[in-house]
C-alpha cells in the first residue's frame, strides 16, 4: 500500500484524500459513482492499484483508481517531450556606425542572415559619436537600409529609435510560411 504521495499540491492519493464520499471512476474508465473514499480505497486495493483524487475541486470531488507510479512516469515524459520542443529565442547584437564602409556594411548583413536563418532575433544598435547625433535622419536611413537588404528573411519587430547615444532597431525571423510563398 502507498501512503503520502503527492503529485503536486492538489492533487492527493490513497490515505490523503480528505473528502468523505467521491465520484469513482474505474481503472478502465468506467464509472463506479458516488460511494465513500474508504469503499473506493478498498476496491482500488483489490486491483493493486491507488486511488488517485483528479479533480478536487468538483462536487462531489472525483477520484480515479489508477497505478500512481505510471501516471507519475507518464506525465514526467509529457513535460520532458514538451521541453523538448521548446525553442530558445536569442536576441543577437550587431553594432555598427554611421560612417560605416560599404564592404562591412555587407558582412554586418550576412552576420544579420545567417542568425535569422538560425531563428535568433537580431538587435541593430548604430552607435553615434560626438556630434552625429544631431544627424539622427543619416542613421535612420541607414537602419532602414540594413533592413531592406532582410526583407526576404526578417520582419521589423521595433522600429528605428533613439535611445540615449544609440540608434536601437530589432528584426526577428520571418515566419516559414511568409519566406515559402515570396
Amino acid at each position: 500500500m502507498r501512503r503520502w504521495r503527492i503529485i503536486n499540491k492538489d492533487l492527493r492519493v490513497n490515505e490523503e484524500i480528505r473528502a468523505r464520499e467521491a465520484r469513482i471512476v474505474g481503472s478502465d474508465g468506467q464509472q463506479l459513482g458516488i460511494m465513500p473514499v474508504k469503499e473506493g480505497l478498498r476496491i482500488a486495493m483489490e486491483q493493486g492499484l491507488d486511488l488517485v483524487e483528479v479533480a478536487p475541486h468538483a462536487k462531489p470531488p472525483v477520484c480515479r483508481i489508477m497505478d500512481y507510479g505510471k501516471y507519475k512516469y507518464e506525465q514526467s515524459k509529457r513535460e520532458r517531450d514538451a521541453r523538448k520542443k521548446q525553442r530558445v529565442i536569442n536576441i543577437k547584437e550587431l553594432k555598427i556606425r554611421p560612417g560605416i564602409e560599404e564592404h562591412d556594411f555587407q558582412v554586418k548583413v550576412r552576420s544579420a542572415q545567417r542568425f535569422l536563418s538560425d531563428g535568433d532575433k537580431v538587435k541593430v544598435t548604430l552607435m553615434f559619436r560626438g556630434r552625429e547625433i544631431s544627424h539622427a535622419e543619416l542613421g535612420h536611413n541607414l537602419c532602414m537600409r540594413f533592413y531592406q537588404q532582410l526583407e526576404k528573411q526578417a520582419i521589423m519587430e521595433k522600429e528605428p529609435r533613439v535611445e540615449g547615444r544609440n540608434m536601437i532597431m530589432i528584426l526577428a525571423p520571418r515566419p516559414q510560411e511568409q519566406v515559402k510563398g515570396d
